[in-house]
């Protein structure tokens, strides 16, 4: 085949298009329904890693609070709540997501010189606790807006006073 400036050009098949053609593979609408399966699995998965994960952030958050002045600590508690805003909204726990982020907002200003804020963080787990249970999956932080404008003017606070300490 050539084209308008003469080159000529060669159709490739790939090896994934010869194996698509065999005999005996599954349809396109059964991999897509079994890959539906395997997803909704994880998710269910999920929910145990999550309890396991909001455990996991409670005890950095409890070890934080005997030794607020610990930046390890202070480390510790951010990221097992990155790990939890990071694959939140993944399986259907936006919500989840929003608050885990707000903490983490605020678990940076204290790793940046802001106090350690023992009523603050408490409102971010219980929020997580709630955020968990099962009637809040596929709730959007667009549904429950007192909640996350809460969350956020706290948010904002302690990041403001995080600045003002860092001047």
């Amino acid at each position: 085949m050539s084209n308008s400036n003469g080159a000529r050009e060669f159709p490739v098949e790939t090896d994934f298009q010869k194996k698509v053609r065999r005999a005996g593979g599954v349809t396109r609408n059964q991999a897509v329904g079994d890959a539906e399966a395997q997803i909704e699995t994880l998710k269910e998965e999920f929910t145990d890693w999550l309890k396991d994960g909001l455990t996991r952030l409670q005890t950095a958050i409890q070890l934080a609070e005997t030794y607020p002045d610990n930046a390890v600590l202070i480390e510790d508690a951010f990221r097992s709540s990155c790990e939890l805003r990071d694959i939140g909204t993944t399986v259907g726990y936006e919500l989840v997501t929003f608050v885990a982020n707000r903490l983490c907002e605020v678990l940076d200003a204290m790793r940046n010189g802001a106090d350690y804020d023992e009523v603050l963080i408490r409102c971010h787990l219980d929020a997580l606790q709630l955020a968990r249970q099962d009637i809040y999956k596929n709730v959007s932080p667009d549904q429950v807006p007192d909640l996350c404008d809460g969350l956020r003017r706290a948010a904002e606070h302690s990041i403001s006073m995080a600045g003002r300490i860092g001047k």
